[in-house]
Protein backbone atom coordinates (compact mmCIF):
# COMPACT_ATOMS: atom_id res chain seq x y z
CA UNK A 1 0.00 0.00 0.00
CA UNK A 2 3.28 2.10 0.03
CA UNK A 3 4.51 4.13 -3.42
CA UNK A 4 6.95 2.21 -4.87
CA UNK A 5 10.34 3.87 -5.64
CA UNK A 6 12.31 2.65 -8.37
CA UNK A 7 16.33 1.66 -7.77
CA UNK A 8 18.57 1.48 -10.12
CA UNK A 9 21.61 -1.24 -10.44
CA UNK A 10 24.46 -2.23 -13.17
CA UNK A 11 22.27 -5.26 -13.92
CA UNK A 12 18.53 -5.10 -13.27
CA UNK A 13 16.29 -2.63 -11.88
CA UNK A 14 13.77 -3.56 -9.65
CA UNK A 15 10.83 -2.41 -6.86
CA UNK A 16 11.33 -1.76 -3.57
CA UNK A 17 9.27 0.30 -1.14
CA UNK A 18 9.49 3.51 0.64
CA UNK A 19 8.24 4.16 3.56
CA UNK A 20 5.75 6.93 3.74
CA UNK A 21 6.70 9.09 6.19
CA UNK A 22 4.07 10.94 8.63
CA UNK A 23 4.43 12.37 11.52
CA UNK A 24 3.64 10.14 14.72
CA UNK A 25 1.09 12.95 16.02
CA UNK A 26 -0.77 11.87 12.81
CA UNK A 27 -1.29 8.35 14.00
CA UNK A 28 -4.63 8.63 15.83
CA UNK A 29 -4.81 5.20 17.24
CA UNK A 30 -4.82 1.37 16.58
CA UNK A 31 -7.72 0.04 14.79
CA UNK A 32 -8.98 -3.30 15.59
CA UNK A 33 -10.72 -5.54 12.76
CA UNK A 34 -14.19 -3.91 13.20
CA UNK A 35 -12.86 0.12 13.40
CA UNK A 36 -11.04 -0.95 10.75
CA UNK A 37 -13.77 -2.56 8.48
CA UNK A 38 -16.00 0.40 9.39
CA UNK A 39 -13.10 3.23 8.52
CA UNK A 40 -12.22 1.06 5.04
CA UNK A 41 -16.35 0.97 4.23
CA UNK A 42 -15.93 -2.91 3.47
CA UNK A 43 -18.88 -5.16 4.01
CA UNK A 44 -20.94 -5.37 7.22
CA UNK A 45 -18.42 -7.33 9.76
CA UNK A 46 -19.39 -11.39 10.41
CA UNK A 47 -17.15 -11.84 13.46
CA UNK A 48 -14.59 -9.68 15.54
CA UNK A 49 -12.28 -11.48 15.22
CA UNK A 50 -12.46 -12.82 11.32
CA UNK A 51 -13.33 -11.13 8.71
CA UNK A 52 -12.66 -11.72 4.50
CA UNK A 53 -13.14 -8.73 2.01
CA UNK A 54 -13.58 -9.87 -1.47
CA UNK A 55 -12.52 -6.71 -3.50
CA UNK A 56 -15.32 -7.80 -6.55
CA UNK A 57 -17.57 -6.97 -4.47
CA UNK A 58 -16.25 -3.56 -2.44
CA UNK A 59 -17.13 -0.92 -4.45
CA UNK A 60 -17.43 1.69 -1.82
CA UNK A 61 -13.87 0.94 -0.35
CA UNK A 62 -12.08 4.11 0.94
CA UNK A 63 -9.84 4.83 -1.99
CA UNK A 64 -7.64 6.61 0.03
CA UNK A 65 -6.22 7.13 3.58
CA UNK A 66 -3.93 8.83 5.68
CA UNK A 67 -1.22 6.63 8.20
CA UNK A 68 -3.26 4.27 10.40
CA UNK A 69 -2.22 1.45 12.81
CA UNK A 70 -4.00 -2.06 12.88
CA UNK A 71 -3.91 -4.57 15.82
CA UNK A 72 -4.86 -7.81 13.87
CA UNK A 73 -2.68 -9.82 11.49
CA UNK A 74 -3.90 -8.96 7.86
CA UNK A 75 -3.16 -10.48 4.69
CA UNK A 76 -3.64 -9.63 1.22
CA UNK A 77 -3.36 -10.48 -2.74
CA UNK A 78 -4.03 -8.14 -5.16
CA UNK A 79 -3.18 -7.32 -8.19
CA UNK A 80 -1.41 -3.50 -8.75
CA UNK A 81 -4.16 -1.27 -7.28
CA UNK A 82 -1.55 1.64 -6.21
CA UNK A 83 -1.55 4.67 -7.86
CA UNK A 84 1.74 5.17 -7.83
CA UNK A 85 3.09 2.11 -8.59
CA UNK A 86 5.73 0.53 -10.85
CA UNK A 87 5.70 -2.46 -12.45
CA UNK A 88 9.15 -3.21 -13.74
CA UNK A 89 8.75 -7.23 -14.65
CA UNK A 90 11.72 -8.54 -15.12
CA UNK A 91 11.16 -12.46 -14.65
CA UNK A 92 8.96 -14.28 -17.15
CA UNK A 93 7.64 -16.78 -14.61
CA UNK A 94 6.35 -13.26 -12.76
CA UNK A 95 2.79 -12.91 -12.13
CA UNK A 96 0.66 -9.63 -11.76
CA UNK A 97 -0.12 -10.06 -8.63
CA UNK A 98 1.14 -9.26 -4.87
CA UNK A 99 0.64 -10.63 -1.43
CA UNK A 100 1.24 -8.66 1.50
CA UNK A 101 1.33 -9.83 5.06
CA UNK A 102 1.02 -7.42 8.20
CA UNK A 103 1.17 -7.94 11.58
CA UNK A 104 -0.34 -6.02 15.09
CA UNK A 105 1.32 -2.65 15.23
CA UNK A 106 2.43 -2.35 11.90
CA UNK A 107 1.17 0.78 10.07
CA UNK A 108 -0.65 1.49 6.45
CA UNK A 109 -1.68 4.24 4.69
CA UNK A 110 -2.73 3.89 0.74
CA UNK A 111 -4.18 5.98 -2.50
CA UNK A 112 -5.38 3.09 -4.98
CA UNK A 113 -7.52 2.73 -8.14
CA UNK A 114 -11.16 1.29 -7.78
CA UNK A 115 -10.40 -2.26 -6.95
CA UNK A 116 -11.76 -4.95 -9.08
CA UNK A 117 -10.27 -8.33 -7.44
CA UNK A 118 -8.00 -9.22 -4.58
CA UNK A 119 -8.73 -10.82 -1.15
CA UNK A 120 -8.18 -9.41 2.59
CA UNK A 121 -8.46 -11.49 5.43
CA UNK A 122 -8.39 -10.01 8.79
CA UNK A 123 -7.46 -12.17 11.84
CA UNK A 124 -7.11 -11.99 15.35
CA UNK A 125 -3.74 -12.36 16.81
CA UNK A 126 -5.05 -14.53 19.29
CA UNK A 127 -5.73 -16.97 16.56
CA UNK A 128 -2.90 -17.05 15.07
CA UNK A 129 -0.67 -15.88 16.72
CA UNK A 130 1.28 -19.02 17.60
CA UNK A 131 1.64 -20.17 14.25
CA UNK A 132 2.82 -16.84 12.91
CA UNK A 133 5.38 -15.96 15.39
CA UNK A 134 7.35 -18.50 13.72
CA UNK A 135 7.55 -16.41 10.21
CA UNK A 136 9.54 -13.49 9.90
CA UNK A 137 7.85 -12.10 7.03
CA UNK A 138 5.37 -11.31 9.74
CA UNK A 139 7.84 -8.65 11.09
CA UNK A 140 8.16 -6.71 8.01
CA UNK A 141 6.59 -3.66 8.68
CA UNK A 142 7.62 -1.59 5.35
CA UNK A 143 4.92 -3.55 3.72
CA UNK A 144 7.07 -4.94 1.19
CA UNK A 145 5.37 -7.11 -1.55
CA UNK A 146 5.62 -10.49 -2.24
CA UNK A 147 6.35 -11.27 -5.83
CA UNK A 148 4.58 -13.99 -7.19
CA UNK A 149 5.01 -16.57 -10.06
CA UNK A 150 2.70 -17.86 -12.10
CA UNK A 151 2.21 -20.90 -10.33
CA UNK A 152 2.91 -19.74 -7.05
CA UNK A 153 -0.03 -16.90 -7.90
CA UNK A 154 -2.66 -19.95 -8.77
CA UNK A 155 -1.72 -21.51 -6.08
CA UNK A 156 -2.54 -18.30 -3.27
CA UNK A 157 -5.50 -17.34 -5.48
CA UNK A 158 -6.99 -20.66 -4.92
CA UNK A 159 -6.38 -20.84 -0.76
CA UNK A 160 -7.71 -17.20 -0.33
CA UNK A 161 -10.34 -18.14 -2.78
CA UNK A 162 -11.23 -21.25 -0.69
CA UNK A 163 -10.87 -19.61 2.30
CA UNK A 164 -13.53 -16.33 1.19
CA UNK A 165 -15.84 -19.01 0.03
CA UNK A 166 -15.82 -20.70 3.76
CA UNK A 167 -16.26 -17.44 4.97
CA UNK A 168 -19.94 -16.60 2.89
CA UNK A 169 -21.41 -20.02 4.45
CA UNK A 170 -24.76 -19.22 7.09
CA UNK A 171 -22.35 -21.42 9.03
CA UNK A 172 -18.93 -21.26 8.45
CA UNK A 173 -15.88 -23.26 10.04
CA UNK A 174 -13.49 -20.89 11.89
CA UNK A 175 -11.03 -24.13 12.30
CA UNK A 176 -11.20 -24.71 8.38
CA UNK A 177 -10.42 -20.97 7.41
CA UNK A 178 -7.95 -20.98 10.28
CA UNK A 179 -6.07 -24.04 8.59
CA UNK A 180 -5.99 -22.32 5.14
CA UNK A 181 -4.47 -18.89 7.07
CA UNK A 182 -1.66 -21.50 8.55
CA UNK A 183 -1.34 -22.48 4.83
CA UNK A 184 -0.80 -19.02 3.23
CA UNK A 185 1.80 -18.47 6.04
CA UNK A 186 3.97 -21.79 4.83
CA UNK A 187 3.66 -21.29 1.61
CA UNK A 188 4.48 -17.42 1.79
CA UNK A 189 7.82 -18.14 3.88
CA UNK A 190 9.01 -20.79 0.73
CA UNK A 191 8.19 -18.18 -1.72
CA UNK A 192 9.96 -15.47 0.33
CA UNK A 193 13.67 -17.69 0.08
CA UNK A 194 12.46 -18.25 -3.72
CA UNK A 195 12.17 -14.36 -4.31
CA UNK A 196 15.82 -14.38 -2.42
CA UNK A 197 17.15 -16.51 -4.63
CA UNK A 198 15.29 -15.52 -7.94
CA UNK A 199 16.29 -11.98 -7.61
CA UNK A 200 19.81 -12.74 -6.77
CA UNK A 201 21.36 -10.41 -9.07
CA UNK A 202 19.35 -7.43 -7.34
CA UNK A 203 19.62 -8.23 -3.54
CA UNK A 204 23.47 -8.83 -3.67
CA UNK A 205 24.20 -5.69 -4.97
CA UNK A 206 22.26 -4.37 -1.98
CA UNK A 207 24.22 -6.47 -0.02
CA UNK A 208 27.53 -4.85 -2.07
CA UNK A 209 25.62 -1.49 -0.92
CA UNK A 210 25.60 -2.98 2.79
CA UNK A 211 29.50 -2.98 3.14
CA UNK A 212 30.05 0.14 1.20
CA UNK A 213 27.67 1.98 3.48
CA UNK A 214 29.42 0.58 6.41
CA UNK A 215 32.28 2.01 5.17
CA UNK A 216 31.36 5.17 4.52
CA UNK A 217 29.76 5.95 7.60
CA UNK A 218 32.95 5.14 9.17
CA UNK A 219 35.04 7.07 6.42
CA UNK A 220 33.50 11.18 8.39
CA UNK A 221 36.26 10.96 11.02
CA UNK A 222 34.82 13.22 13.73
CA UNK A 223 31.19 13.28 11.99
CA UNK A 224 30.65 9.63 13.37
CA UNK A 225 27.65 10.15 15.85
CA UNK A 226 26.95 6.55 17.63
CA UNK A 227 27.09 2.96 16.49
CA UNK A 228 25.21 3.14 13.23
CA UNK A 229 22.11 0.60 13.78
CA UNK A 230 20.75 -2.04 11.40
CA UNK A 231 17.84 0.42 10.85
CA UNK A 232 20.33 2.60 9.26
CA UNK A 233 21.58 0.74 6.68
CA UNK A 234 17.82 -0.76 6.09
CA UNK A 235 16.45 3.18 5.07
CA UNK A 236 19.51 3.15 3.08
CA UNK A 237 18.03 -0.11 1.09
CA UNK A 238 14.20 1.20 1.11
CA UNK A 239 13.91 -1.82 3.20
CA UNK A 240 12.12 -2.76 6.29
CA UNK A 241 14.73 -3.35 8.97
CA UNK A 242 13.48 -7.59 9.43
CA UNK A 243 12.93 -7.95 6.00
CA UNK A 244 16.92 -6.44 5.52
CA UNK A 245 18.09 -8.71 8.31
CA UNK A 246 16.85 -12.03 6.14
CA UNK A 247 18.40 -10.52 2.87
CA UNK A 248 21.76 -9.96 4.23
CA UNK A 249 21.98 -12.89 6.15
CA UNK A 250 20.54 -15.30 3.27
CA UNK A 251 23.31 -14.25 1.23
CA UNK A 252 26.13 -13.98 3.77
CA UNK A 253 24.93 -16.26 6.67
CA UNK A 254 25.62 -13.76 9.15
CA UNK A 255 23.08 -11.12 10.36
CA UNK A 256 23.28 -7.30 9.29
CA UNK A 257 24.77 -6.49 13.59
CA UNK A 258 27.51 -9.05 13.17
CA UNK A 259 28.87 -7.69 10.32
CA UNK A 260 29.07 -4.24 11.45
CA UNK A 261 30.75 -5.53 14.68
CA UNK A 262 32.89 -7.48 12.14
CA UNK A 263 34.46 -3.68 10.66
CA UNK A 264 34.37 -2.27 13.84
CA UNK A 265 36.30 -4.44 15.76
CA UNK A 266 38.45 -5.16 12.18
CA UNK A 267 39.09 -0.66 12.63
CA UNK A 268 39.54 -0.96 15.90
CA UNK A 269 42.72 -3.23 15.74
CA UNK A 270 43.68 -1.45 12.79
CA UNK A 271 43.87 1.91 15.06
CA UNK A 272 45.26 0.35 17.95
CA UNK A 273 47.99 -0.74 15.99
CA UNK A 274 48.77 1.26 13.38
CA UNK A 275 47.93 4.84 15.29
CA UNK A 276 48.84 7.27 18.19
CA UNK A 277 45.65 7.53 19.38
CA UNK A 278 44.35 6.87 22.81
CA UNK A 279 41.74 4.46 23.79
CA UNK A 280 39.99 6.68 24.56
CA UNK A 281 40.23 9.05 21.28
CA UNK A 282 39.54 5.34 19.13
CA UNK A 283 35.95 4.69 21.39
CA UNK A 284 34.73 7.92 20.23
CA UNK A 285 36.00 7.19 17.10
CA UNK A 286 34.38 4.50 16.34
CA UNK A 287 30.69 5.55 17.74
CA UNK A 288 31.20 4.34 21.33
CA UNK A 289 29.26 6.48 24.04
CA UNK A 290 31.85 5.64 26.63
CA UNK A 291 35.48 4.16 26.67
CA UNK A 292 34.28 1.54 28.88
CA UNK A 293 31.92 0.52 26.52
CA UNK A 294 34.15 -0.06 23.43
CA UNK A 295 36.38 -2.15 25.76
CA UNK A 296 33.73 -4.71 26.66
CA UNK A 297 32.91 -4.82 23.09
CA UNK A 298 36.42 -5.44 22.77
CA UNK A 299 36.91 -7.80 25.22
CA UNK A 300 34.25 -10.17 24.16
CA UNK A 301 35.59 -10.19 20.48
CA UNK A 302 38.70 -10.60 21.10
CA UNK A 303 39.73 -12.67 24.71
CA UNK A 304 41.70 -9.21 25.57
CA UNK A 305 41.23 -5.59 26.44
CA UNK A 306 42.10 -3.15 24.29
CA UNK A 307 45.56 -2.21 26.08
CA UNK A 308 46.66 -5.15 26.11
CA UNK A 309 46.39 -5.88 22.15
CA UNK A 310 48.04 -2.73 22.00
CA UNK A 311 50.93 -3.26 23.31
CA UNK A 312 50.75 -6.68 22.29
Amino acid sequence: MYPFILKEYPSCTFLMYSFVHYSAQMVKKIFNIKEFVDYAKFSPLKNEDLHIVNFANEKDFLRKSRQINIDFYLLAIKPPLEKDQIIDQKFEDQANSFLYVDCPQNTMAWDVNEPDSGYVIMVAAKLVHRVAKAYNFVHYNNHEALYLTKEEEVLLWDLFKKACDEFQRPHYSKEVILSYIALILSYTQIYYDRQFDTRSAAYHQVVDDFYRNIKDYYSRGDEVSGMPSVAYFAQKAYLSPNYFGDLVKHFTGQSPIEHIQDFVLRLAKEKLKNTSLSISEISYSLGFDYPNYFARFFRKKTGMSPKVFKNV
